[in-house]
């Protein structure tokens, strides 16, 4: 279905929207007979990003909000500020003559800072090498247009021989395991961490990386409130993730929320850091 398509089901019409998430995410409307509106937004950003569709805002009586940064410790920074702090990482490694490697979920986040970069100026002139978990992600977002940086493979491992500087993307489960051989000794490589979840400083401390970026493809705490209110639902449901504080100040705020329980919650901060799937911040 294309983005605002209507689909009838017995006495419901259903649409999907823009959700921002990464490319081709959607959120559900589910119009009632009686003119009862709910949306299901699923994951959702507000954020730019050059990789996906901007959020659209939908407005509804009912509204189903994900929660996975719900706290207002998660105020997340402008992310071309932060993008620009993954160039001059990886120029700085690249004049040490090390290699950057970035950990950054295969979908969605490995697309949108090859799309950021693009935009950028002045970039280090080393090759950007990507994970094999990527590769065919990425085609696929070139194949639909989206501008993105020139990436290779990463070369197989040769005993004896590393990788000189580059920018390498990886998901976070390759770290600590033999996929970095190629790249020699821990001192000889830096690498970061493409996430929310580096908004807080014992997150980057416990994922043992030299950099975190605070680069998110949810929403943080001023945007799920932001657009709580933008769609101007009576009634909001809380999942995944810290739905319990959301549904309490959203109640002191005068909204009718409370927690809606699901058989799939995800991952929380602790299981999102590397080593784990690709579900995440």
């Amino acid at each position: 279905m294309a983005y605002g398509e209507f689909l009838t089901l017995g006495r419901t019409r259903v649409s999907l929207h823009p959700a921002g998430h990464i490319r081709g995410a959607a959120q559900v409307r589910v119009e009632a007979a009686s003119g009862e509106v709910w949306i299901a937004a699923g994951d959702y950003k507000r954020q730019s990003d050059a990789s996906a569709e901007q959020f659209e805002v939908v407005k509804c009586d009912v509204f189903i909000t994900e929660a996975t940064f719900a706290l207002p410790v998660y105020r997340f920074p402008d992310p071309v500020e932060v993008v620009r702090e993954i160039r001059e990482w990886w120029r700085s490694c690249a004049e040490r003559g090390k290699p950057a490697v970035l950990f950054s979920y295969s979908l969605g986040k490995t697309q949108r800072v090859l799309a950021e970069l693009q935009r950028l100026d002045q970039l280090p002139e080393t090759p950007v090498l990507l994970h094999g978990a990527a590769l065919e992600l990425t085609e696929l977002y070139r194949e639909q247009g989206v501008a993105m940086l020139k990436t290779t493979p990463a070369p197989e491992h040769k005993r004896g021989k590393r990788l000189g500087p580059c920018l390498a993307i990886a998901p976070p489960a390759a770290a600590g395991g033999p996929w970095m051989r190629r790249f020699g000794s821990s001192t000889a490589f830096e690498t970061g961490f493409a996430s929310g979840w580096s908004r807080i400083r014992g997150m980057r401390r416990r994922a043992n990386h030299d950099r975190g970026f605070v680069l998110s493809d949810h929403a943080d705490w001023n945007d799920i409130i932001r657009t709580v209110r933008d769609t101007g639902a009576r009634r909001v449901l809380c999942t995944h993730g810290s739905t319990v504080p959301l549904a309490r100040y959203l109640k002191e705020k005068g909204w009718d929320a409370e927690v809606l329980n699901t058989k799939y919650e995800g991952e929380s901060g602790a299981d999102a850091t590397p080593g784990s799937s690709e579900a995440g911040g």
